[in-house]
């Protein structure tokens, strides 16, 4: 037992005592004298904290501090340019366009345009003005009896238990207004999505949440009854999650009231984690079949699913089997792995899944080379903020963007980081009803709008600012990269575009050969796991 632990709890009970001796008033300090004295002695025996039991009493400033660790630099300590995973920099530009204020800044940029690593937009001698219409594309391929006009931004998945019923009626309503959809994630249809009527994109995973039966399998009438309703424009079946891949989604049970439970078909309270795979299909032939299940049974509405992409070759099996069975989704999610999340490993939230930028390439390249991106149009998330943002994924091939935390930020999310942890402070990702209350969904839907209106805008004065009448003219030579200190490439330089049709043909180009010879449109994994006369070096796919 530390000697100063011992010195002054003597003092303590001494003084308590002489006190009391003086004025038998002073006999409440023993009030927080005997907690105080237990306390340490609790430290001091105690086996699992190795400072408390070396350091009582002092040892829980470390926890203090610990605890807050992350808010203390978020607020005080950091610089303007360092906060991860978004910096004050990109933040304020968001609650500046949620609040509608004016969004200039003085004396010059913050970013350094030599560091390797940095991008920026080529502009023209001969700029034009663009109109305040919104930017829509259409979503849907030969099958599709309902197509969508679709916003180029929207609301990525985000379910009611992951966020808050408030939050996800702010979220709606701010799609209302705008004129741009809103995923429901894969926890289910609720009537939080439905309070305002703005368009929905309804989601589901492994789980099957909200079109399920008792015994966790998909359910074909239920999920008929869910994507015919009205508000829901689009169906998205998530196969895997860019901040998770490869593992199931994760509830905790801090989260998982019983209103949650009644809606997932779960039991209250109980940490849910959703398996890591579909039951509905095992290959990529079956993939395509569920496809068409699916359009059919929602009476011809765009079918899409959400990928992020990890072995290369079985994004091409994918393309093989439409090749095979003549399905095709209308559109494809790509999700990037620094996409974010409420909750998910450690490991896989750092480093598992292909960051978006690449797996977005990637994915528009074997569909052109397939000759089937003329009928599928890709949607991309992955720290999606600004509109810079939108301007190089729609440059890099993408058709439209999902943002999940500029939204949130729209809301007044303020990075505190304990989005799993029930204690959201700004009411965006908790259930405990005392902190949802602080986030108005009749204000901040007004914010989410705003930061819709205000992003687009950016972007058409991007696209203006680079000679184009449209974002259908952006391609990758629009976008300028500091490779290395003393060199710069365009994307179209870094990523060079296939020939449409290429991978049809019995001779490849040389960068698709192996992934292609593993692709197989009967089985996701290669048909042939020997390859005994390859090196292993050989066998790792490039993502080019």
């Amino acid at each position: 037992m530390r000697p100063y632990f011992i010195i002054i709890s003597l003092i303590l009970i001494i003084s308590g005592i002489y006190l009391t001796y003086i004025d038998i008033q002073w006999a409440w300090s023993f009030v927080f004298i005997v907690p105080l004295i237990l306390l340490g002695l609790y430290d001091s025996f105690q086996r699992p904290n190795n400072v408390w039991r070396n350091f009582p009493w002092v040892g829980h400033l470390k926890s203090i501090f610990v605890d807050s660790r992350e808010m203390a630099q978020d607020w005080f300590l950091e610089n303007d340019r360092e906060g991860r995973p978004f910096n004050w920099v990109q933040r304020e530009i968001i609650y500046k366009r949620a609040d509608d204020v004016s969004q200039e800044d003085p004396f010059g940029t913050q970013f350094n345009y030599y560091k390797p690593g940095y991008e920026w937009f080529l502009h023209s001698a001969a700029p034009l003005q663009h109109d305040d219409e919104d930017i829509r594309i259409s979503v849907g391929g030969p099958d599709c009896k309902q197509p969508y006009s679709s916003s180029i931004l929207n609301v990525s998945a985000m379910s009611f238990g992951s966020i808050s019923k408030n939050a996800t009626m702010a979220l709606n309503g701010g799609a209302k207004l705008g004129n741009f959809a809103s995923n429901t994630g894969e926890g289910g249809l609720t009537e939080y999505h439905l309070h305002y009527g703005g368009d929905l994109v309804f989601q589901f995973g492994t789980a099957y949440f909200g079109c399920r039966d008792g015994n966790g399998n998909f359910d074909e009438k239920l999920f008929a009854e869910t994507s015919q309703h009205p508000n829901v424009k689009m169906v998205e079946m998530k196969i895997s999650q860019g901040a998770k891949p490869g593992y199931g989604a994760v509830l905790p049970g801090l989260k998982n009231t019983p209103e949650i439970a009644k809606i997932r078909c779960v039991t209250p309270y109980e940490t849910i984690i959703s398996p890591a795979g579909h039951t509905t299909f095992k290959t990529p032939v079956e993939l395509m079949y569920f496809v068409k299940k699916m359009r059919d049974l929602s009476n011809g509405k765009p079918i899409g699913f959400k990928f992020c992409i990890g072995q290369p070759y079985e994004f091409l099996a994918i393309c093989k089997a439409m090749i095979k069975t003549g399905i095709m989704p209308d559109f494809i999610t790509i999700d990037g792995g620094e996409g974010g999340t409420g909750a998910a490993p450690f490991d896989s939230l750092n480093w598992v899944g292909t960051p978006a930028e690449e797996a977005l390439v990637y994915a528009h390249d074997a569909l052109t080379g397939f000759d089937l991106k003329k009928h599928i149009k890709l949607f991309v998330g992955g720290k999606v903020i600004s509109g810079f943002h939108i301007v190089k994924y729609l440059a890099l091939g993408a058709d439209a963007c999902y943002s999940a935390r500029g939204m949130m930020f729209a809301l007044g999310c303020v990075q505190a980081l304990q989005c799993n942890e029930n204690t959201c402070p700004s009411g965006v990702t908790t259930m405990n009803p005392k902190l949802e209350h602080g986030l108005n969904p009749e204000d901040k839907k007004v914010k989410v709008m705003n930061f819709h209106h205000n992003t687009i805008k950016a972007v058409k004065d991007m696209v203006g600012a680079g000679g184009l009448t449209s974002t259908k003219g952006l391609n990758r030579k629009y976008i300028a990269k500091r490779v290395s200190a003393n060199k710069i490439q365009t994307l179209d330089q870094v990523f060079p575009y296939p020939e449409t049709g290429c991978l049809l043909t019995n001779t490849y180009p040389e960068r698709w050969a192996k992934d292609m010879a593993m692709a197989d449109p009967d089985n996701f994994h290669p048909t042939d796991w020997d390859f005994v006369e390859m090196e292993q070096s050989e066998l790792q796919p490039q993502l080019q």
